[in-house]
């Protein structure tokens, strides 16, 4: 299959390692950057016959299987739409969009063209988060009870140079939109949709619009409560979850990413024996090694295309992290607690961050 990527950025270099993994199932054709230099390296580097300046001029041309979107996050609508209209299934990195209005956009521009848009999250497709999933369909460590769920990382004040970064109408969110989806929507992939969420957000020690700090409290289906922290000032890194069910605590410590000897299985003080021989033999002992990585994803959204399915990360899936998003958003600029469902068209926060602040500044 033939596929191309628009944006020759850091990012970029993932999708381009991606495509070089898979060389025997994809041929990467084109790449597409505004910067000539840039471009020019990326395709010397990654091997790419075909260059351009124009993403329209590129999809007439090459008529892509697959197209990798790694720009600045104000563009990944236009442009996922015009990869549909022009044929080509879409991985675009994350977020996909920052509001459900362009969610809506999205699903008619799918099923008018019958061709999928599937958002970057591949933390879901790691071995030790399927391992976990399958464990908790089938209830094998009881109920969940309570949950942490951190994004403490670093961004200094050059990071924000960037013309884009640190504003809500090219960005479309902060340290929880565009750093702590990763966790938050591996949290969200785990388990049956939360039900309310309670917020708090701030932006510290950096000079932009939109939020380096935010806090949050939800409550799950079957009462489950899960903090989450999301931090861009936190000096030492580290992403962490914690889940704490009936019979037994799982943890996540990592940075970027995981691999399997980042997960961590425990059971409480009064477990019985044959608890500890089910954790020894089975709980916690993850499958084959599967890396979270643009790969990963890359490779099973072949295996969809080929299959005519829709993308695991794809449609109310992406819907579901997005509305999570605009919800703890809409609870830290109200101060109320946001019941899932609740932002619908109409609602300022439906629209997005920019539309909802620019609503309550008239």
């Amino acid at each position: 299959m033939r596929t191309a990527i628009i944006g020759t950025g850091g990012i970029a270099q993932a999708h381009a390692a991606a495509a070089t993994a898979l060389a025997d199932r994809v041929d990467l054709v084109a790449a597409v950057d505004v910067d000539p230099v840039r471009l020019a390296a990326f395709r010397e580097k990654y091997g790419v016959g075909a260059g351009y300046g124009d993403v329209a001029e590129m999809l007439d041309r090459e008529r892509p299987d697959v197209v990798q979107i790694c720009t600045p996050p104000g563009s990944h609508v236009e442009l996922s739409l015009a990869c549909l209209e022009a044929g080509a299934w879409v991985l675009c990195e994350k977020p996909l969009c920052g509001s459900l209005a362009d969610m809506d956009r999205i699903d008619a521009a799918e099923q008018r063209t019958g061709r999928y848009v599937s958002s970057v999250a591949q933390w879901r497709f790691g071995s030790g988060g399927q391992h976990l999933r399958r464990l908790i369909r089938s209830r094998a460590m009881g109920r969940l009870q309570v949950g942490v769920c951190n994004t403490l990382w670093y961004r200094p004040a050059d990071y924000y140079a960037v013309p884009w970064r640190g504003r809500w109408a090219s960005e479309l969110g902060g340290v929880s939109l565009c750093l702590g989806l990763h966790i938050m929507d591996l949290l969200l992939y785990l388990f049956d949709d939360w039900t309310e969420i309670r917020a708090m957000m701030a932006t510290l020690d950096r000079d932009i619009e939109n939020e380096n700090v935010s806090m949050a409290i939800v409550r799950f289906q079957g009462g489950a409560m899960v903090s989450v922290v999301n931090s861009a000032v936190s000096g030492r890194q580290e992403s962490y979850l914690r889940l704490d069910f009936a019979r037994a605590t799982v943890e996540l410590t990592t940075l970027y990413g995981y691999r399997n000897a980042n997960w961590r299985y425990s059971l409480p003080p009064d477990a019985s024996d044959a608890e500890r021989h089910t954790l020894e033999q089975h709980w916690s002992k993850l499958p084959e090694e599967i890396a979270t990585s643009q790969t990963s994803q890359l490779a099973a959204m072949l295996d969809d295309l080929q299959a005519g399915r829709r993308p695991l990360v794809s449609g109310a899936e992406v819907r579901r992290s997005i509305e999570f998003l605009l919800s703890l958003y809409k609870a830290a600029c109200t101060g109320e607690a946001v019941e899932r469902g609740s932002i619908v068209a109409g609602d300022p926060f439906y629209e997005g961050m920019a539309h909802a602040l620019a609503q309550t500044a008239n």
